[in-house]
């Protein structure tokens, strides 16, 4: 092998993401300097907070840099070492290109033991998003029995294992989707107690008020936007919002206003918490031993959409901007 297919940056979108934005490219493949292996990637992970990366805005991570390749996380097998922490056929995870093959130092890679599940897993149920899920739920949610929780996007990686660890805590369980099929999947293999398609209903206030009539104790917020002002108006006094994404206002041209009343904060004494899940991974272990028993004993389900080749990338993340995808989405490269 002497060329590797990659996808780079070729310009920062304004407003929604274009094709245009990315461009492929074929490479030659480098040799390998000592210290240094050979990734061929089996599985790329495509999430929304690489939406802020391809801009120059301030964010929790740095921009994508324009003309190089795009970063993400990954699974992949390496294929040839100079490195000696790593030996060929070790199944490793972590941050690598958008590319079939990615040349790393090895530095914040973590060796993984795939025996029993798909590699895929653990981009997804066994990964971030599902980490994501465990901690806002667990450790700024913290569901009582009895009380309401809501999840906006409710069906995506990360809102689907959100909604089951809160029932699985006693909790009543409402959400929101893009489709009536998404929505059916949440109450019918997830064990909400009730979805309903953002995408039809022109007055999220008085759904909300039909599904949730004893007000709203917890939200997980995935969306932003007129979602979560609908559910902050009905959060009821020592609510907690575990701020995990505003999918819904990645791609504004410019920053919308928040809720009204914002008084209520002091009123209610809520707490509002924005969390990057990537500061709490001394629980990682925590989190893999608890999720991981759940999706061993069938307590946990999960929904995948892949997408199989590099070069649909970027047309499958504009798609998962636009709510396009059903569960985790992920690219199969090899």
């Amino acid at each position: 092998m002497t060329d590797i297919q990659q996808i780079v940056l070729a310009r920062r979108p304004e407003g929604d993401v274009t094709a245009d934005c990315f461009r492929s490219e074929t490479v030659a493949l480098p040799a390998l300097a000592d210290g240094q292996i050979l990734v061929a990637q089996r599985f790329l992970s495509l999430d929304p907070y690489m939406r802020p990366r391809m801009t120059e805005l301030r964010s929790y991570t740095p921009p994508f840099e324009l003309d190089k390749p795009l970063t993400g996380g990954s699974v992949g097998e390496v294929v040839e070492s100079k490195n000696p922490r790593y030996a060929k056929g070790d199944i490793v995870m972590g941050m690598l290109n958008w590319a079939t093959h990615t040349v790393h130092d090895g530095k914040g890679l973590r060796k993984i033991d795939a025996a029993g599940l798909p590699l895929s897993a653990y981009l997804g149920v066994l990964g971030m998003p599902s980490f994501t899920a465990w901690y806002g739920i667990k450790h700024i949610c913290k569901p009582k029995a009895g009380e309401t929780v809501f999840v906006s996007a409710a069906t995506g990686a990360v809102g689907q294992v959100a909604g089951q660890l809160a029932k699985l805590a006693g909790a009543r369980v409402v959400g929101c989707a893009g489709d009536e099929q998404k929505c059916q999947w949440a109450v019918r293999e997830a064990g909400y107690d009730a979805c309903f398609n953002h995408k039809t209903e022109r007055d999220v206030g008085a759904v909300l008020d039909k599904l949730c009539p004893q007000g709203i104790d917890a939200d997980f917020e995935n969306v932003g936007g007129k979602i979560f002002h609908a559910v902050f108006a009905r959060l009821n006094n020592f609510g907690r919002v575990a701020f995990c994404g505003a999918i819904s206002e990645y791609q504004d041209a410019t920053p919308i206003a928040g809720p009204e009343k914002m008084f209520t904060i002091v009123q209610r004494r809520l707490t509002l918490q924005g969390f990057i899940v990537s500061d709490h991974v001394a629980l990682m272990g925590d989190f893999v031993n608890e999720v991981g028993g759940l999706v061993a004993s069938g307590k946990l389900k999960s929904r995948e959409t892949v997408i199989d080749g590099i070069a649909r990338a970027p047309e499958a993340f504009m798609g998962l901007l636009k709510g396009e995808n059903f569960g985790k989405l992920v690219v199969k490269i090899g």
